[in-house]
């Protein structure tokens, strides 16, 4: 990748955690995200400092990381964000996640709180990928053994919640990574609200396969698709 190309990254990284924040997803320097690419000599990722407000982050403040290893690749960069592990340990994980958004999104991050996942309570679930969307059990912010429970828990899914502590969404892209993160606190509001009136209903399994399968052809394929 051209230093051009990693410069566009760097923006479009800055664009998306202020997008995050500005839609209510993230507060203050909560929440953190990471796009995969290629950087010299590595495989690697770029992602949000640590502690920084998304209005005070500029391009050059993104961290560039190996996928290889612990340390960011320019030994006078900012410090990353500390949950850097699950993103390393996600893309190591999944080689079709390009993007990786983690939000304290209010409905998400309260369903967390109270160590539920998202079932299969409307169709729409299925978008993370699956039969339902589960809660990963609690582990101390940036340490390994969270970013163990996140791996697990996002197993065969694009998206999970972080038990006491929020979500995370991945995608193709940072747009669809983003997107994925807006729908499933969409969700979350709507079985929030749901029950507060009762428990709802949840659609049988094969129904959910029906309707993952469905997604799998969803929308418009990439250029070059």
């Amino acid at each position: 990748m051209s230093d051009a190309d990693v410069r566009v990254l760097r923006d479009a990284l800055v664009a998306a955690a202020r997008r995050l924040d500005a839609l209510g997803l993230n507060r203050g320097t909560a929440g953190n995200v990471s796009v995969r690419c290629a950087l010299p000599g590595h495989d690697g990722y770029l992602i949000t400092p640590s502690g920084m407000p998304p209005a005070e982050v500029h391009a050059p403040d993104i961290v560039a990381m190996p996928i290889g290893g612990e340390a960011p690749l320019d030994p006078s960069a900012r410090r990353p964000s500390s949950e850097w592990r699950f993103h390393r340990d996600v893309y190591r994980a999944r080689p079709d996640a390009g993007a990786i958004v983690h939000t304290h999104s209010p409905f998400a991050t309260t369903l967390a709180c109270l160590g539920r996942g998202i079932p299969s309570f409307h169709y729409m679930v299925a978008r993370a990928g699956g039969r339902d969307i589960r809660c990963a059990a609690y582990a101390t912010f940036g340490t390994q053994a969270l970013s163990d429970a996140a791996v697990a828990a996002i197993e065969g899914r694009r998206a999970c919640l972080l038990a006491h502590h929020g979500m995370i969404a991945l995608g193709r892209d940072l747009a669809d990574a983003l997107a994925l993160a807006a729908e499933v606190e969409g969700l979350a509001e709507v079985y929030w609200r749901a029950l507060a009136v009762g428990e709802p209903g949840c659609l049988p399994d094969d129904e959910m396969d029906r309707v993952a399968a469905q997604f799998r052809a969803y929308g418009q394929r990439p250029a070059g698709g």
